[in-house]
C-alpha cells in the first residue's frame, strides 16, 4: 500500500519534469542564430534523424540538399547547400539553430523555419480566402530536431 501511494505521488512528479524539459518554439533561445540548449533534455537519435530528412512527409531535407550518405534516396536537390560534412563546418548549437529557424542565421534564406509558430506574414485570405485560422504549429517536433541535428552531426568530411 505504501509502494502505491508512493508510486502516485512520483510518477505525476518525473512525468512533468520530462514535459517541463522541452522548450517550446516561442521560447527558443537564439544567440546569433544558434541554440545552445537542448530542445528536449534528451540526446537525439541519428537513424530517426535521417529518416526525417529523408521522409517526404516530414522534414523533407533531401528536396533542397543533397547528402552523399543517403545513396538510397532519390530525387535529391541542389536547391541548398550538399549537408556533407556538416559536422564538422557547424557545430551542434548552429545546426539547432539552423534547423529549427533558419531565417535566425541566414537573412533571407528560402529555407523553412521547422520549429517556428509565427509570425508569419499569411496572405492567403486575400487570394484564396481558405488561410488557416489560429496558431499554426511547428513543422517538426522539439524532439524530431534533435534527431536531424544528431544526424548532421554524424556527417564528417
Amino acid at each position: 500500500m505504501k509502494r502505491q501511494i508512493l508510486m502516485g505521488l512520483l510518477l505525476p512528479a518525473l512525468v512533468g519534469t520530462a514535459a517541463m524539459a522541452e522548450t517550446a518554439p516561442a521560447e527558443v533561445a537564439y544567440e546569433e542564430g544558434a541554440v545552445a540548449q537542448s530542445l528536449t533534455g534528451t540526446p537525439g537519435n541519428p537513424d530517426e534523424g535521417a529518416n526525417v530528412m529523408s521522409n517526404r512527409g516530414l522534414g523533407n531535407c533531401v528536396a533542397c540538399h543533397a547528402v552523399s550518405a543517403m545513396p538510397d534516396v532519390a530525387f535529391q536537390g541542389n536547391v541548398g547547400p550538399s549537408l556533407d560534412g556538416a559536422g564538422d563546418r557547424w557545430e551542434e548549437a548552429q545546426l539547432r539553430g539552423i534547423v529549427s529557424d533558419a531565417k535566425m542565421t541566414f537573412d533571407g534564406t528560402i529555407m523553412p523555419s521547422f520549429y517556428k509558430v509565427g509570425p508569419y506574414i499569411r496572405q492567403g485570405d486575400a487570394f484564396t480566402g481558405k488561410a488557416f485560422e489560429g496558431e499554426l504549429p511547428p513543422l517538426l517536433t522539439a524532439q524530431q530536431i534533435e534527431d536531424v541535428v544528431a544526424y548532421l552531426m554524424t556527417l564528417k568530411e
